[in-house]
């Protein structure tokens, strides 16, 4: 009974916040520039059928700690491949000329912050990846779900198995799971990653956990440090 509670929370959220992404005027462009710039830039990955809008209440959060916050408007709902992700993402920072970036990401965000990090940053514009919920070891229950953009998250996916192998980048990597998560039964632990866990139960409640703004602060806070 309890799990059933938690998934219609997350549900309730979901649909809360996309109905919110829809009908809201504000643009990326006025989370680019706080007035006291703190650095670095923070990115914004969302996970899949989701919108920029959608991780704008986290982004706000940040932005109000002093933090420029840059979204990539090319992944639109982020229903490719991975790796035809992480290559927009890639030629964003480039286009943009940002350096030292720290990613924040939501669920299959994380897998393309990561597949930039191992594939699409020659010259380390990431510094650091905090990926919440992140299917890196994928979920058992893609297989059932008859989209390809879901199915990707198939553990015996090629492209997840190619970055489970690749631990080169996961000491910067900070991942995020929650206590309770409906879409991955198998969590979001990362082998040599900082794991993080958060009270708040849900795939996308997490977003809005209060203790989560303080998890990227401290992630940014180790990314600085020579």
């Amino acid at each position: 009974m309890r799990h059933a509670v938690w998934w219609l929370q997350d549900y309730a959220y979901v649909v809360y916040w996309q109905v919110r992404a829809l009908i809201t005027r504000a643009t990326a462009e006025q989370l680019a520039a706080p007035a006291s710039p703190k650095g670095p830039t923070v990115v914004m990955l969302p996970g899949v059928y989701e919108s920029w809008q959608f991780m704008r209440p986290l982004a706000v959060g940040l932005f109000g700690h002093g933090y420029p916050v840059h979204f990539v408007p090319t992944l639109g709902f982020n229903t490719g491949p991975v790796p035809d992700m992480a290559r927009l993402v890639a030629a964003d920072l480039a286009r943009h000329d940002l350096r030292d970036v720290v990613v924040v990401a939501h669920s299959k965000g994380g897998l393309i912050g990561k597949y930039a990090m191992v594939s699409g940053d020659p010259d380390r514009r990431i510094s650091a990846l905090v990926a919440i919920n992140t299917p890196f070891a994928g979920s058992r229950y893609a297989r059932w779900i008859p989209l390809a953009a879901v199915r990707a998250f198939v553990p015996t996916d090629a492209t997840l198995e190619a970055l489970a192998v690749d631990e080169a980048v996961n000491a910067r990597i900070t991942s995020v799971a929650t206590r309770f998560d409906p879409h991955i039964p198998g969590g979001s632990e990362l082998a040599g990653a900082t794991n993080v866990e958060l009270a708040t139960p849900g795939h996308f409640r997490a977003l809005g956990d209060a203790n989560l703004i303080p998890v990227i602060l401290a992630a940014i806070d180790r990314a600085r440090r020579p």
